[in-house]
């Protein structure tokens, strides 16, 4: 098969109105107002004078930070997850399915009590939770 054997599909060509021909008297266009004339250009969301649906809509107050909150994990969470001499990292948490967000930082909180010795590893921890892990023969590292 050689190529002027080929059966080509034509795109057919767009209507171009306003240009007289056999159209009729107003070519497709209507009779009069703004998208009558030549050089119309009409913003999509415009509604001829009368409020847009967008203004219509109810906006939305406040303010949304695009940094991520803290994830918040307790101290009875990793009594019961973990075990002695654990190491408790962002990435485990996370593999563990205890925090969601792998970007967020981690903190842990003063809920609930701990009597194994974890490891606690590149986490924020709030200062009660601090002083009973290291009370309970844990160590905190910080790396961050």
């Amino acid at each position: 098969m050689q190529i002027h054997q080929l059966k080509i599909k034509k795109s057919k060509s767009r209507k171009r109105i306003g240009r007289g021909g056999k159209k009729g008297t107003y070519s497709g266009r209507g009779m009069k107002g703004q998208k009558s004339r030549s050089g119309a250009k009409i913003n999509p969301i415009f509604e001829g004078g009368r409020s847009t649906l967008i203004e219509h809509l109810p906006k939305k107050r406040g303010f949304t930070s695009i940094f991520p909150k803290n994830q918040i994990v307790g101290l009875s969470t990793l009594e019961k997850i973990f075990n002695a001499g654990d190491t408790v990292t962002p990435a485990v948490l996370l593999q563990k399915g205890l925090i969601g967000n792998k970007k967020a930082k981690v903190k842990i909180l003063n809920n609930g009590e701990i009597t194994k010795a974890v490891n606690v590893k590149n986490c924020l921890i709030s200062k009660a939770a601090k002083e009973k892990i290291e009370k309970a023969g844990g160590k905190i590292v910080n790396d961050q």
